[in-house]
């Protein structure tokens, strides 16, 4: 059986525990690389074109999809979403996600 992980999403001033299990983040590994090349071509991030992301701000761009799917109540895409972060960021606890538009204020907390 394998471990799950957990993501914490907080919007606004709601909290979310995403229960990741461990298979999402094998199988999820060749989705997550298309991804990566996606954002390899540089990405919309609120007003600003970043040319080339770095790994935080391939994980709020990341974030503001999980926001969409959270909404959306789209479990699939969220749980992709959340492993992601989960997997790019190992060390990550939670996400506190804009909800203005602002990618960039997306924060993520780290385990100390």
């Amino acid at each position: 059986m394998g471990r799950t992980m957990i993501l914490k999403a907080i919007i606004d001033d709601r909290e979310y525990n995403l229960n990741v299990p461990e298979t999402v983040l094998a199988e999820g590994e060749e989705y997550f690389a298309r991804f990566d090349a996606d954002m390899d071509q540089g990405w919309q991030m609120s007003r600003e074109w970043v040319q080339h992301p770095n790994q935080v701000e391939r994980c709020q761009i990341v974030a503001d999809k999980l926001l969409t799917a959270l909404e959306n109540e789209n479990q699939k895409l969220g749980m992709l979403m959340a492993g992601y972060i989960l997997d790019r960021m190992p060390d990550v606890d939670s996400v506190e996600i804009d909800i203005r538009g602002e990618i960039q204020n997306t924060q993520f907390v780290r385990q100390s």
